[in-house]
């Protein structure tokens, strides 16, 4: 039987629930003490993304209710702080429409293909992009003037825009090996 208060799925619920508090720190007009907090926070929660598989796995606490929720709780991070960046004027709407457009296209090939009895895990390049998608967020998120860093966010937009080569890559590559899902016959 699946054991749901696991370490794993308390740190996938601490996503979900850092959420409120980054839209708070995010908004518009904060300081840049809500700026550092929501850095920390947002760093936090990465980490826990990062410790939570892993811990699911050593400890063998996967369960079914991790697996739905873990990836659900890092693309409503994700989006939160996409949005959010946008009236700061450190992301272009675009980008972020982008970014989340892919997420919810590859979360719902993911439903279709369980629903076809096909388990979709995430691919290499599906990591590193969200890796760098992190490390692009946590630049832009923290304050420029903080530290003696010249173009902290311009450098985050770099880095941001490469995350976008590789979620548009990696969705494609989805698509790509899923392809037996539309069709109805194996790839």
């Amino acid at each position: 039987m699946d054991h749901i208060l696991t370490l794993p799925n308390l740190l996938t619920a601490s996503r979900f629930a850092v959420i409120p508090v980054l839209l708070y720190l995010m908004r518009q007009g904060g300081g840049i003490s809500d700026g550092i907090a929501a850095f920390v926070i947002f760093l936090a929660a990465v980490l826990t993304d990062l410790a939570d598989g892993y811990i699911a796995r050593r400890r063998k606490q996967v369960t079914a209710l991790g697996k739905l929720m873990d990836p659900l709780a890092d693309k409503i991070l994700v989006a939160c702080a996409l949005i959010m960046l946008i009236p700061l004027g450190r992301v272009p709407a675009e980008v972020s429409f982008l970014i989340i457009a892919r997420e919810i296209a590859i979360t719902g090939l993911r439903g279709i293909a369980a629903s076809s009895g096909i388990v979709v895990q995430a691919s290499s390049l599906g990591k590193l992009k969200s890796v760098i998608q992190y490390v692009a967020l946590c630049v832009l998120i923290f304050p420029e003037g903080v530290l003696p860093i010249p173009a902290l966010h311009d450098t985050g937009r770099i880095i941001l825009y490469i995350s976008l080569t590789l979620t548009m890559i990696s969705g494609i590559d989805y698509f790509v090996k899923l392809k037996r899902v539309f069709i109805g016959r194996p790839a």
